[in-house]
């Protein structure tokens, strides 16, 4: 089959160089139209329901909505864990799925279960889908400004009509994007039509609360009343009773004495006001101000829905949409990130392809066959980026940085089939036809080239298998690389015979100027080896050893944290502070933050915006602080200089935790495992009180472990009430029922929402409520009178014990139970060592009650997991590639001593790691695999060549060497090609760097003990795993 693939591209030679640039211009079109991200989207498929209960206290949230709901989601089609948070007003449900579940189908399951569970809910709470987004859906955030705002003060006025702006122009234009979810709304003032009643009039009219609240109620509609025919035409009869202003509530009449009306206006202040405020918006710390977070679609091209967000605020900044020369200001931009994580893959795949040239060119010395190898090298790529496009394969960092490894192996098929049919044709006889020499040259070669991109592939084929968030990082790299090698491996037998007929002249083997050099070295190295075998096996078994030895000294870690260039230290403070003491507290942060070298601004969410799926209280905030461009840092200042130079500018903020993130990884973390922290240390049980207690004394603990850091217990306490407990016998006495209280500590304290009031399309609440000046002391609110049937009012202090009480903050379940979590960063220290000693103290030093336990989460979870998996990965390879030897060769001593290859290349990949100093994560695991298969390769380059030797009849010893001595430069080359491919990324420094720089750290360090050992030591042992049954 092989032999005809290669006789047929022979034969239509113009054919397939026709064919091969139709497919160069079909990729340059692919790589336009790849979909771009910075990196894989982890998230798992999850769908969240939010339920907004104005007014609870997180535990009757609980009781109410939580668990019926949970109890209504139970048992559904591929769930795989459920976790929810109940805040005072709010309930969020995380419920996520198996990977395998389509996310929409995942929704209607939910939604179905919601129409059951509905009728269960208390009265006007509805629970509401979250929008279908991901833990990388916040692609764009801004603020609204005017251009001369400067650093000015905005007042209440400005930011309510901002607020307006936002809600009823910008939102609806930017919402009709394709690829946008949600905006959600953030900061200023939502506006409100306010009827202030003022208690002493209504007891001189003798009137209630609820009387006023049901004649506005009544006094704001229109009504049809069918057609009226006349003549040849037809009247459409409406009743207009729409309030249209202020004035028009006023006018409303609530009941008549002796004749003269009693009108809303004569008990009340009806004006503007603003509804009560769940978050803000702080601006560098001078100013507060109006924005919104734009969510992008599950699935979204990042890059693609920035780009549109991008054109639509500039058309609508242009053409001045927004009133009152409004405009819309980006302070983060998911493409910047994406634009730099590119920057840093593409710098290094043309870094490495570069060196390649170099490389081959200086190997081959022939400027034609280099030519032909570039072309496999150029087309590859492109041919990739189609199939990338085909199976909706995202370019991001993880899989652009496949590309980059699998340069430096791309190369290999076609510099074997080159190099055969150079040497063949500098042997030929006169009168010989060039393509049958190279036809023959390719026949010879192209079993061992096979099974050795074969093997490459394979190796990485088990990556395709890891799961949850290592699995959606690896995967993509697995399969680009599996792409790129398989076709590399179709033109090296097709388009690299039919370039090398047309421009290969042949020549004598003589070794280029730089192989020379080695070459002498080597051989004295060679020679000695073999006349000392002992000597040698027993040295390379002790550095085997030695290297093992260090093993355990490597730590562990998940995946190594990318610098995205923006920075979130977000900062909790204590649960009953109020939103205005939160924000004026926040401003002074951001100015302290202001004052670090290289930021550019500081922006940040206190409290929650509008979208009921932001759980944020107002006693969190998550600031986004830019960078500026590096070159204007600080001389020698990284990320982590500036981070840390904020957590101690920020140390001055009374009882607050700071806790250093960023963007992306904050949000991903937090959605993917509900915690945002390496290590999260889970208290399961019943009784708040007590497993508040447990995780205090865990945190305790943990404090004296070297490496922890920002160490924070769940604030589930220290939220205060004001408890209003009705007395029951007292209300029996007045003849009142619970509701009749219920209602005025709703209207009168609370405000109650009695309708809408329109403005052409866009709508206000109308809301009843007392004026501030009668409920802003407990002492006023005791003195709110109650009115009971016989006309007696009554004071709610008389009816009810009102006192202030200590509650719970938040309450977090997870599979139905309550839980706390204790949230731990580790620094300048590896996570699986930390985690294990963690373990091991808190086994020792905290006791837990029969009922009550432990789980380990976080960061730590998935690297648990990822290396479970890895353990069993990686000797399934191995078995695997033991296989395909054994096929190759039919001999088990052969591919034994192949297997011989892999402790050896993994010796530089150890020292490798320990020199640097980084640690054993998931992809410096998957760079052994990568080494694994290019090591494997070389092998049997060399183990092949050495037995065709002998199959010939040359003696043993004179087999070695020659046999050594001829295949010098494949292997010399094939590991260069590879090793210097990935040098460019042990130098980058974007964002992304740090994922890619473990996995070249140990292929490099691999490459240089396995090239060493496959040219010294095998060459040596191959005298014990000789199975050649005759002698010459």
């Amino acid at each position: 089959m092989i032999e005809s693939l290669v006789r047929a591209a022979l034969q239509q030679r113009l054919v397939v160089v026709v064919v091969a640039v139709i497919l160069l211009a079909f990729g340059l079109n692919a790589a336009r139209k790849l979909s771009v991200d910075a990196f894989p989207d982890v998230t798992n498929v999850q769908v969240q329901i939010a339920t907004e209960a104005k007014g609870r206290s997180p535990e009757e949230v609980e009781r109410f909505v939580t668990v019926p709901l949970e109890i209504a989601m139970t048992g559904l089609p591929g769930l795989e864990e459920m976790r929810s948070l109940n805040k005072p007003g709010l309930s969020l449900i995380t419920l996520v799925f198996t990977d395998a579940t389509d996310v929409y189908f995942a929704r209607q399951l939910v939604m179905e279960r919601l129409l059951e569970a509905g009728s269960r809910m208390p009265q006007g709470v509805v629970p509401v889908l979250g929008p279908v987004s991901t833990g990388l859906g916040e692609v764009y955030q801004y603020t609204l400004d005017h251009p001369d705002d400067g650093n000015r003060e905005l007042s209440e006025k400005e930011l309510t009509e901002r607020r307006i702006a936002q809600d009823w122009v910008v939102r609806p234009l930017l919402r009709s994007i394709p690829g946008v979810a949600e905006i959600n709304s953030q900061g200023g003032y939502v506006r409100q039509y306010q009827v202030l009643v003022n208690p002493d009039r209504l007891r001189h009219y003798q009137l209630t609360i609820r009387d006023v609240y049901e004649a506005v109620a009544r006094n704001n509609a229109n009504s049809g009343g069918g057609v009226l025919p006349q003549y040849a035409e037809q009247y459409l009869i409406r009743g207009v009773g729409l309030v249209k202003s202020l004035s028009d509530i006023g006018a409303i009449v609530l009941k008549e004495v002796g004749g003269t009306p009693v009108f809303v206006r004569d008990v009340a202040e009806v004006t503007f006001g603003h509804e009560v405020r769940q978050g803000a918006v702080v601006k560098n710390g001078v100013t507060e101000s109006v924005g919104g977070v734009v969510m992008m679609l599950r699935g979204g091209n990042a890059k693609e829905v920035v780009g549109r967000i991008k054109a639509r605020v500039d058309e609508i900044n242009a053409k001045g949409m927004l009133p009152d020369g409004l405009k819309i200001v980006p302070y983060y931009d998911r493409s910047e990130l994406v634009d730099a994580a590119l920057w840093t893959v593409s710098k290094v795949l043309f870094e490495g392809i570069a060196l390649v040239v170099v490389v081959l060119f200086l190997f081959l010395g022939d400027v034609r066959s280099s030519l032909i190898v570039v072309a496999t090298l150029v087309l590859t790529p492109l041919i990739t980026f189609m199939a990338m496009n085909r199976y909706h394969i995202s370019a991001n960092l993880m899989s652009l940085g496949g590309l980059a490894i699998a340069i430096g192996l791309m190369v290999d098929g076609s510099v074997v089939v080159v190099e055969n049919a150079f040497a063949r044709l500098g042997h030929a006889g006169p009168g010989e036809s060039k393509a049958r020499l190279i036809f023959e040259a390719v026949k010879e070669v192209a079993t061992p080239v096979i099974f050795g991109v074969g093997i490459i592939i394979l190796v990485f084929l088990p990556l395709m298998t890891l799961q949850g968030m290592e699995g959606k990082m690896f995967a993509p790299l697995a399969y680009t690389i599996a792409i790129a090698l398989a076709v590399s491996l179709f033109l090296s037998l097709t388009l690299t015979p039919v370039l090398s007929s047309y421009l290969l002249k042949g020549g004598a083997e003589h070794d280029t100027w730089l192989i020379a050099k080695l070459k002498a070295p080597y051989l004295a190295m060679l020679h000695w080896a073999v006349a000392n075998s002992r000597k040698t096996v027993v040295g390379g078994v002790v550095l085997l050893v030695a290297t093992l030895a260090m093993f355990p000294l490597l730590g562990t870690a998940f995946i190594p944290e990318m610098k995205e260039g923006s920075v979130v230290p977000g900062i909790n403070r204590v649960p009953n502070i109020s939103l205005d003491e939160s924000i004026k507290m926040e401003m002074q942060a951001m100015k302290l933050v202001m004052e670090v070298p290289g930021v550019k601004s500081a922006i940040s969410g206190v409290g929650r915006g509008e979208s009921p799926a932001d759980p944020q209280g107002q006693n969190e905030s998550t600031p986004i602080v830019s960078l500026k461009p590096r070159d204007e840092w600080p001389a020698g200042w990284t990320q982590d200089t500036i981070a840390e130079a904020m957590r101690e500018k920020l140390k001055v903020l009374p009882g607050a935790q700071v806790v250093m993130a960023q963007p992306i990884s904050d949000r991903v973390d937090e959605m993917v495992t509900g915690v945002r922290s390496d290590v999260a240390i889970k208290v399961f049980g019943d009784d708040l009180d007590l497993l508040k207690k447990k995780a205090e004394e865990i945190a305790r603990v943990a404090g004296g472990i070297q490496g922890a850091t920002d160490i924070r217990v769940e604030r589930v306490s220290g939220q205060q009430y004001l408890s209003i407990e009705i007395d029951r016998a007292a209300i029996a006495r007045h003849g009142l029922n619970v509701s009749d209280v219920n209602d005025v500590i709703e209207a009168a304290i609370g405000g109650k929402q009695a309708t809408e009031i329109y403005e052409g399309e866009r709508r206000f609440a109308a809301v009843v409520r007392l004026p501030e000046n009668f409920r802003d002391k407990v002492e006023k609110i005791g003195n709110i009178l109650v009115s009971a049937p016989g006309g007696v009012q009554v004071a709610l202090e008389n009816l009810a014990t009102i006192r202030v009480a200590d509650g719970p903050a938040q309450i977090s379940r997870e599979l139905a139970k309550r839980r706390v979590v204790v949230a731990i960063n580790v620094k300048d220290r590896d996570l699986g060592g930390f985690v294990a000693e963690l373990q091991k103290t808190v086994g020792a030093q905290v006791e837990l009650k029969e009922g009550y336990y432990l789980e380990w989460g976080g960061q730590f979870q998935n690297l648990e997991r990822a290396m479970g998996h890895l353990t069993i990965i990686i000797p399934v390879t191995v078995g695997a590639i033991f296989f395909l030897l054994f096929l190759l060769f039919r001999s088990l001593r052969l591919a034994s001593l192949i297997i011989l290859v892999l402790p050896f290349a993994s010796v530089g990949g150890v020292i490798g790691l320990l020199i640097t100093g980084e640690y054993l994560s998931v992809p410096a695991s998957v760079g052994f695999i990568a080494l694994w298969g290019i090591a494997v390769l070389n092998g049997v380059v060399l183990v092949s060549y050495i037995r065709s030797l002998r199959g010939e009849g040359t003696p043993l010893a004179e087999a070695v060497i020659k046999g050594a001595t001829l295949r010098f430069r494949p292997v010399m080359m094939t590991a260069t090609v590879a090793l210097l491919a990935l040098v460019p990324f042990l130098f980058a420094t974007g964002p992304g760097s740090e994922v890619q720089r473990p996995l070249a750290i140990v292929v490099i360090g691999g490459l240089i003990t396995s090239t060493l050992l496959t040219l010294v030591v095998l060459p040596t042992l191959y005298k014990w795993f000789d199975d050649t049954p005759y002698e010459a």
